[in-house]
């Protein structure tokens, strides 16, 4: 029998503000300074001018969430402050008379040590650490993978007794790919571009056209037949260039072009450095542009709000004019928010791992998670988990992912909660003094720890081994 029936339900959804928030939160600082730029190229409401304030200060209006900035229908002379928020990026972290001598150097000196150190978060298991191992080793000075999977499978047999197949190792590579820089371990040129534009995941027109430029018509592209690119597309000279233009801020060399050095590609987010026993915590954003909101376009609004506002043409110029300068408005709002969110989460984690930021010793890194630090910023572990991809801080020792500071806990019989980080070290130190004509096995491995005051059953022994990339016993035999 059929009827009729009513059915109230609330959903929560994220206003174009929001999402446009959360997309710059995820934006490691490497990219921000071309996102900008898209966005200066798309509206002219918004553009680069002097500092009018400092960016540090981030009151409360700037730290009011996305949702609460929507407007609704407002009067024209709301768009004509004399104070809209200027936005200095390099504000953030750089003092224009600083000494660049006093920041410390990257450690990481080799395109090879970046990848294995991001590696061991993407993989699940051994045998994906083995594969990872040949193709980060098989990688070319500038980051491409010219050796065919075919020849990395043989390679694993031969020279290490390891069985695998095609899909299996390009399963991998693809983990190996989304590792940063963007566009690593690609195969061509090609894949290198496409990789880089995939990863903006953007649904602007010019994105989108400059991915069908590069996944469906590099042939044509690559020879410069643009007429026929124009015919092809359907689109005009002003979107195919600009397509171009932003295909020309990618990387062609992702993995440096002299001695893989990836120095140049390792911008970190965050730059903490001890002052004097005292850890200074800055956001980096030497590379961004200054922004604000164009007065011209104000005084263009008040001019035409001078006019006939019953006019067709002017209520369409006034309209299309409120839309640029809400957009200007929303888009330095919303980097504001993103860098005092950076900012409140990366100040949470130094406070937790203090110790570490002070001495670098790993022994000192205490258990932590992300909701730990979502409930110490009152905000969702998402937000924690965003700001924490693909963000990597420089300290006094070197860079380190942000995700290098998170880690489960265990109890040692004194009862001090340790990081599962330095259970692991402990047990590389184990393995790496253990006779190498009888390695240690899983069972005895679990004896040791707990003669150090570990108590860790045998299977989780297994499980660190094989984040640590530590092989069985039996592979472990040497003569």
């Amino acid at each position: 029998m059929q009827g009729l029936s009513l059915k109230i339900s609330q959903q929560q959804r994220l206003s174009p503000q929001q999402i446009q928030f959360v997309k710059l939160l995820q934006i490691p600082t490497a990219e921000l300074a071309a996102r900008i730029e898209e966005e200066l190229e798309e509206n002219p409401a918004l553009e680069e001018g002097v500092e009018i304030r400092d960016s540090d200060e981030f009151d409360e209006k700037e730290r009011e969430t996305v949702e609460d900035l929507e407007r609704e229908e407002l009067e024209i002379g709301d768009y004509l402050q004399d104070d809209y928020a200027g936005y200095k990026m390099a504000g953030d972290s750089y003092d224009s008379h600083e000494e660049s001598k006093e920041r410390p150097m990257a450690t990481v000196a080799s395109a090879e040590e970046y990848l294995l150190m991001q590696i061991g978060f993407v993989l699940k298991d051994e045998r994906e650490e083995m594969i990872a191992h040949q193709l980060i080793g098989s990688l070319e000075e500038d980051g491409y993978l010219r050796r065919n999977i075919e020849s990395i499978v043989n390679d694993l047999a031969f020279t290490q007794g390891f069985n695998t197949d095609f899909v299996e190792v390009e399963n991998v590579l693809k983990k190996i790919q989304a590792l940063d820089p963007a566009g690593i371990g690609a195969r061509d040129l090609q894949e290198c571009l496409s990789i880089q534009l995939h990863r903006r995941e953007s649904d602007h027109p010019t994105c989108l056209l400059a991915i069908r430029l590069i996944d469906e018509y590099f042939d044509e592209f690559s020879k410069k037949h643009f007429v026929q690119l124009q015919q092809k597309l359907g689109i005009d000279e002003s979107e195919l260039k600009k397509a171009i233009n932003l295909i020309k801020r990618l990387n062609p060399k992702p993995g440096g072009a002299e001695g893989g050095n990836l120095a140049p590609y390792l911008q970190p987010d965050f730059v903490v450095t001890n002052q004097h026993g005292k850890l200074d915590i800055k956001l980096n954003g030497k590379n961004a542009p200054e922004l604000r909101v164009s007065k011209s376009f104000q005084e263009m609004l008040q001019t035409y709000d001078q006019g006939n506002k019953q006019q067709k043409e002017i209520k369409e110029a006034v309209t299309f004019i409120k839309h640029k300068l809400d957009a200007a408005s929303w888009f330095i709002q919303a980097i504001q928010q993103r860098q005092g969110t950076l900012l409140k989460t990366m100040h949470s984690i130094v406070a937790q791992q203090y110790d570490f930021f002070l001495t670098g010793d790993d022994s000192s890194l205490k258990p932590m998670k992300m909701k730990e630090i979502a409930a110490l910023i009152e905000m969702d572990v998402s937000t924690v988990s965003r700001v924490v991809s693909a963000k990597s801080v420089q300290t006094d020792f070197g860079i380190y992912p942000l995700k290098y500071f998170f880690s489960e806990g265990i109890t040692h019989e004194s009862g001090e909660d340790v990081s599962t980080r330095e259970v692991k070290n402990i047990l590389r130190d184990i393995i790496e003094q253990e006779p190498a004509h009888e390695p240690y096995p899983d069972e005895t491995l679990e004896l040791l720890l707990a003669e150090k005051g570990f108590v860790v059953k045998r299977r989780t022994v297994a499980k660190y081994r094989e984040q640590l990339g530590i092989p069985v016993a039996r592979l472990r035999k040497k003569l």
